[in-house]
């Protein structure tokens, strides 16, 4: 990343955010609960996902595309299972509720499993599978997408960069972390090269034909593509089943383009499914098992012996702690906006 980071505390950070996100209409609460999950993204070196969005969630929420008076509403379906109805709120609103629920749910019957609708863009999973795995709940969690991504063998784009994540605790460490879209890549990685002047490795992107490009600008104005060719096709499309078709929002095509319409609600859909690990053993039995896990993986003799086997979300975990001690890295242009809304207050 070129930006320009400064480092801000935790909590300094996060009044700022929720102050900047009130003055587009967001209620106190509603603005911490959605500041809270922006702070940890970048907290985890995710700053494209960061406070970094308050701008572009508020710029929708000003001409209407998202709604800052949003109270998500659920719906309770079975022991286990509950609908939760975003009512086109901000994503990581949405998804804080859909988690709430979501612990409720495991916590009372083992399993919890809540599908969100009528929601936008929620932030990385990482932040939600984190605060899961502090409070001893393994975690599946998706969202799907506007389209970027053409089907395996297609030249139009009918599927989104749709994310998934998975967390499981560890009572004696750092849990176990996976937060990864659909694509090789994210867009924002071929808009750098584009501002760069680079050309990007054939792997990542398409031409709008279905060819493979190296030119950025052809890949921004062409399709994604899927991670493990027709095999990220084919978990892409099981995503947007399970986070879009059955929680009754958007799907495929019938998702709105937040660039193309801010305007409108993008209606889109997340499934949160949490375990409580508690019913399948206490902490030191899962604690005994965790540790031995990542010493299997650690232990493994590296190809390259500059670089050790790594256990996924073990490189954002590492931020954290820094970000803990040193204070929250943060983009200048991103901390410069948050500032000048709070002239608005």
């Amino acid at each position: 990343m070129n930006a320009t980071l400064e480092r801000l505390p935790r909590d300094a950070l996060t009044e700022l955010a929720s102050k900047a996100l009130q003055t587009y209409g967001l209620k106190q609460d509603d603005a911490r609960s959605t500041a809270e999950v922006l702070v940890l993204a970048d907290m985890f070196g995710l700053h494209t996902h960061g406070v970094s969005r308050v701008q572009s969630y508020g710029e929708r929420m000003e001409i209407g595309g998202i709604n800052a008076a949003a109270r998500p509403a659920i719906e309770n379906v079975a022991p286990s299972i509950s609908r939760l109805d975003g009512q086109n709120g901000v994503g990581p609103l949405v998804g804080q509720a859909a988690l709430q629920e979501a612990i409720r749910l495991a916590r009372t019957t083992g399993l919890g499993a809540v599908f969100a609708r009528a929601s936008n863009h929620f932030g990385p999973i990482s932040p939600y599978a984190y605060m899961a795995a502090q409070q001893g709940f393994a975690s599946f969690i998706c969202s799907n997408a506007s389209t970027t991504i053409a089907p395996w063998g297609g030249r139009e784009a009918r599927l989104g960069n749709s994310p998934l994540g998975f967390g499981v605790p560890n009572p004696e460490g750092d849990p176990f972390l996976v937060d990864m879209a659909m694509s090789v890549v994210a867009r924002a990685k071929i808009r750098n090269a584009l501002r760069s002047g680079e050309s990007i490795p054939a792997t990542w992107a398409t031409d709008k034909q279905g060819r493979a490009t190296t030119d950025p600008q052809m890949a921004l104005d062409g399709f994604l593509m899927a991670i493990g060719g027709h095999k990220g096709y084919g978990l892409a499309l099981v995503v947007d089943l399970l986070a879009g078709l059955l929680s009754g929002a958007s799907f495929l095509t019938h998702v709105r383009s937040w660039s193309a319409e801010p305007e409108q609600p993008q209606d889109l859909g997340h499934l949160f499914l949490l375990i409580d690990t508690a019913r399948l053993g206490t902490a030191g039995w899962l604690a005994g098992r965790m540790r031995d896990f990542f010493r299997i993986l650690h232990d493994t003799p590296p190809a390259d012996p500059a670089s050790p086997v790594l256990v996924p979300g073990e490189i954002e975990l590492t931020k954290f702690r820094q970000a803990e001690a040193e204070g929250v890295e943060v983009e200048a242009a991103a901390l410069r906006h948050i500032k000048s809304r709070m002239q608005k207050a």
